[in-house]
C-alpha cells in the first residue's frame, strides 16, 4: 500500500521541504501548469517542446503528472489536461485517443504512447533519464508495453484507491475512462 500513498508520488513533507516548496506550492505549480496551456498550445507556440498529454479528471494520472511536474527539467515539457473539453490537442491525435492512453507528442510532431511515451518523458527529466535509458536497453521496452496494457484496465479502479488515500484529480468537471 506505500505506493498508493500521496507520499510516494511526491507530495509529502520531506518531498516538499527538498525543493523548499509548501504542500499548497506544490499544488498551485500544476495548476499553474494548467493555466499556462492556453499560452503554449496556441498556433504560435514554441515547437521546440515535447508536449504530455494526460487525463486530468484521473487522480491517479494527476498526481503522476504532478510529480512529474515538481522535477527539474520539467519546464521543456507542455502538459495539456484533454479531459478539459477546450484542450487543444493538435494534428493526428483525438481526444479520445489521448484520454485512452498515455501520450507524448515529440518536438519533430511524431506521436509516442504508452510505454514509448512514458520513456519520452524520463528522457527530458534528468532524474528519470536512468530509466529511459533502461527501457532503451532490447527488449525492455515491449516488457514496459505489456505491463502498461495490464495497467489500463486497471487504472479506474487504481485510481478510486488513490482518491482514498487523497489523490485529488486537477479536472474535477472531466469524465475519467
Amino acid at each position: 500500500m506505500q505506493l498508493l500513498r500521496p507520499r510516494f508520488f511526491g507530495f509529502c513533507a520531506s518531498s516538499c521541504k527538498r525543493t523548499g516548496e509548501t504542500k499548497e506550492a506544490r499544488s498551485n505549480k500544476m495548476f499553474k501548469t494548467d493555466n499556462a496551456e492556453v499560452a503554449l498550445t496556441s498556433d504560435d507556440a514554441d515547437q521546440s517542446i515535447t508536449t504530455v498529454y494526460y487525463d486530468g479528471s484521473c487522480p491517479l494520472c494527476s498526481v503522476e503528472i504532478g510529480h512529474y511536474a515538481s522535477f527539474q527539467g520539467a519546464e521543456r515539457l507542455r502538459f495539456v489536461d484533454v479531459s478539459k473539453s477546450n484542450a487543444r490537442i493538435g494534428a493526428n491525435l483525438t481526444r479520445q485517443e489521448a484520454m485512452d492512453r498515455f501520450t507524448v507528442r515529440r518536438p519533430n510532431g511524431e506521436l509516442a504512447s504508452g510505454a514509448r511515451g512514458f520513456t519520452e518523458l524520463w528522457g527530458t527529466l534528468p532524474k528519470w533519464r536512468w530509466l529511459a535509458r533502461v527501457a532503451g536497453l532490447p527488449g525492455v521496452t515491449p516488457l514496459l508495453e505489456l505491463a502498461y496494457r495490464v495497467f489500463l484496465p486497471l487504472r479506474p479502479t487504481l485510481s478510486s484507491i488513490a482518491s482514498w488515500f487523497g489523490a485529488k484529480p486537477v479536472n474535477r468537471t472531466g469524465s475519467s475512462t
